[in-house]
This record gives structure tokens, sequence and C-alpha cells, in this order.
């Protein structure tokens, strides 16, 4: 089984060499998908072997480009800022032949210790394994076929990850569970609060669901 990796990247010079060389090795391709960076991340992604694109900034677009390039097998959704765990291509082909879903992510946690982050990257995993609903830190992954048959990520600013995570769940079933952890950067914790973070979301995801636009929330969030 051949596995792709679509990096969405805006921005992300001083991280996204250590997330591309920590894949190559395993990966058919490692695609970086550049929103309009202004730093190096387009040159750093090249140097490192990552084919790179360039798409309409917005996670939606920048992956759904990288999706229809890619070559392999599966799809593994990756954030330039998260580390996939050692092993992970053999955990996604076994648990993909394991559980015949399709579809799939990682449990995360962040890169830095603490009580709060920790106890809020253990209730990311709890919840997603109850709702079956995914969030892009997680690592999605999903096979090509049935890529194909839900037509890639809605085009929303927002939410993206669990509006797709909920058709994903509609057609085929809950997402595999993959333990070993990704880890990915508690910067925007950091910057933000964790208990203000923690609150934004909660009030985030209660307007999606309630049908507030997601272009809306997005302007809410990031200002």
């Amino acid at each position: 089984m051949t596995i792709s990796i679509v990096i969405p990247a805006l921005d992300e010079g001083e991280a996204i060499a250590r997330v591309i060389s920590a894949v190559r090795g395993e990966a058919l391709e490692v695609i970086v998908v550049d929103g309009g960076s202004h730093d190096d991340t387009v040159d750093v992604a090249r140097a490192n072997g990552a084919r790179v694109l360039r798409a309409k900034r917005g996670r939606a677009s920048q992956m759904n480009a990288g999706a229809g390039l890619a070559q392999g097998d599966v799809v593994v959704f990756l954030h330039a800022d998260t580390l996939l765990p050692e092993g992970w291509h053999a955990a996604i082909v076994r648990t993909l032949a394991r559980t015949r879903r399709g579809w799939g992510r990682f449990d995360v946690r962040f890169d830095s210790s603490g009580p709060m982050l920790a106890m809020v990257s253990s209730a990311m995993n709890a919840r997603s394994a109850l709702t079956g609903i995914c969030t892009g830190d997680q690592a999605m992954f999903v096979s090509r076929s049935i890529w194909r048959q839900v037509d890639g990520f809605a085009p929303i600013s927002l939410m993206e990850d669990i509006e797709l995570s909920a058709r994903l769940r509609r057609l085929v079933g809950r997402p595999a569970r993959i333990r070993p952890c990704a880890t990915t950067s508690s910067r925007r914790w950091r910057e933000r609060g964790v208990v203000r973070t923690i609150i934004e979301m909660w009030v985030l995801r209660a307007a999606f669901r309630l049908g507030v636009d997601p272009e809306r929330l997005y302007r809410r969030y990031y200002g």
C-alpha cells in the first residue's frame, strides 16, 4: 500500500523541514500546498524533497489541490506543525486492513508538557472516539477510492475537517483509530491561552452545527 502525504502550508518555514523529513522515507510522495507564504516555506519544502504546489489560501482549497494530484493508495492530510509517530506507515496499513473502514486518524498530543494541555489532548482523543469526528491535528487519512466518493473537502473557510468527517462517517462508519500519537504544536494554545481557546472552539463548533456561515466563523477566530 502506497501513501501520499499532503501538507497545507502558510508561512511555516521554521517547522516544515522537520515535518517533511519525518515522513519522506516511507511516503510515496510528500506534497506541500502553499497558500501564499511570505517566508521561505516554498524553498525549504523543495530543498527537503517535497513537491510544491500553490493554491488559493485556505486549508480546504489547499488540501483538495494536493489530494487531486496524489498518487498513493491512501492520502494523509498532515498539518505543517504536526509530526507523525515512528512506524506511522505500517500503522496505517495494518489499521486499514484490520478495520476495512477506508479512513481514520491518529490520537494526538501536544509538544509542550503540562497538565492542562495533557487534559486537552486526552479530551480531544476521547471526543473523537465517541463522536467519530476528526480534527486536522489528528492527521486524518483516507483511501483514494473513498476520497473520490466524497469529492473532497467542502469549499469552506473553517471546520472543513469536521464537515468531511461527518460525511465519511455517514458513508463508511466511524474512523479507524491509531493510538500512537501524532505530536502537534501547542503554539496556538499558548498564545491565546488554554481556557480561552477551549471556550472559543466550543462556541465555534456549536455555531457551525447551528448553521452559521463558516466564513463568518473564520473571521471571528482569525480576526
